[in-house]
């Protein structure tokens, strides 16, 4: 008789745990890269902000490996109950998925895409000493000598990467890929003159930008940014194709509950328009973004579309 109200009790407790709505216990974000980076600021502030927003701890655990490959594999495994998530994004779900190891995760089909932070714009920028001032007088120095020109990235099939193969490839230029193993490398050999050009994040290279040491010939926003407004688009340049964010979001297993999405999605995007949080974002040339859930699966299956031939005639390699 007591083995069975003892029984009794365990179902009833079992029931009633599930019965409870989400979050009732803490959420794990996994950051599938290293502390500091975009990744991981991201994360935590928005984490931070579902906490109180939530009830509820969002704790951030970095595991980094393979250009955010590792982390994303144990969330694409993980059971699909809304207490494991990964900040996701282009490096991991649509970069990493076309480069010739693949991943071993099906972008789309082993994950909830939940909702999209948003992110940094890709700068090109060239050494004070070049002369070329705008980005036709760039296009016209570099066909007037095929690959003598050269361009920093902070590695291969980076975001910096693609986006300038993607407007050598419109601009019908040949300009010479240096790749390196970050940002700041790069943008430190572009200022000491070992480099014509570099292509990476506008805010790893805002620095040098402001202080006159590199010159910046066009972000690949949509539009201009307030923080930076001497900076213009390539889109106003005649090169309406090339808007591109190093973009990152928030994902979960594939099958998550449709009623944990639709909180996350809308927990998320009003975190995002939270002032403090806008003006941190902005600083960083990021404009939150407004997409449900089902919108921003759709923009991974575009990005993945269009990303993927330009990962190919990259030549870029898994790790």
């Amino acid at each position: 008789m007591t083995r069975f109200v003892a029984l009794c009790c365990s179902f009833l407790l079992s029931f009633a745990a599930a019965a409870q709505p989400w979050p009732a216990r803490p959420v794990k974000i996994i950051v599938p890269f290293g502390p500091g980076g975009s990744a991981d600021t991201l994360g935590r502030l928005v984490g931070a902000k579902l906490a109180d927003q939530l009830k509820e701890s969002f704790v951030i655990e970095n595991r980094g490996g393979a250009g955010g490959v590792v982390g994303s594999d144990l969330v694409a495994k993980a059971p699909p109950d809304g207490y494991t998530l990964v900040v996701s994004g282009v490096a991991s779900h649509v970069i990493a998925p076309h480069l010739p190891n693949g991943t071993p995760y099906d972008p789309l089909k082993d994950f909830t895409h939940i909702a999209l932070f948003g992110g940094p714009p890709a700068v090109v920028a060239v050494h004070p000493s070049l002369p070329a001032k705008t980005l036709k007088e760039f296009v016209a120095l570099a066909k007037e000598k095929p690959g003598s020109l050269s361009y920093g990235s902070p590695g291969p099939g980076t975001q910096g990467q693609l986006v300038m193969e993607l407007f050598k490839r419109v601009a019908g230029i040949d300009v010479l890929h240096v790749p390196y193993k970050g940002a700041a490398a790069a943008v430190t050999d572009l200022i000491g003159g070992q480099l014509s050009s570099v292509s990476t994040t506008l805010s790893t290279a805002a620095g040098q930008i402001g202080a006159g040491r590199a010159r910046a010939l066009a972000q690949s926003s949509a539009s201009r940014l307030p923080d930076y407004p001497d900076i213009p688009t390539f889109v106003e340049q005649g090169f309406p194709d090339i808007v591109a964010t190093v973009w990152f979001s928030l994902s979960g297993p594939a099958n998550l509950p449709p009623e944990i999405v639709e909180k996350l999605n809308a927990e998320v995007r009003r975190a995002l328009e939270l002032s403090e949080v806008r003006a941190k974002l902005r600083h960083e040339g990021i404009t939150p973004n407004r997409l449900d859930a089902k919108e921003f699966t759709a923009f991974v299956t575009d990005e993945l579309r269009r990303w993927g031939p330009i990962v190919r005639a990259s030549g870029a390699k898994n790790d």
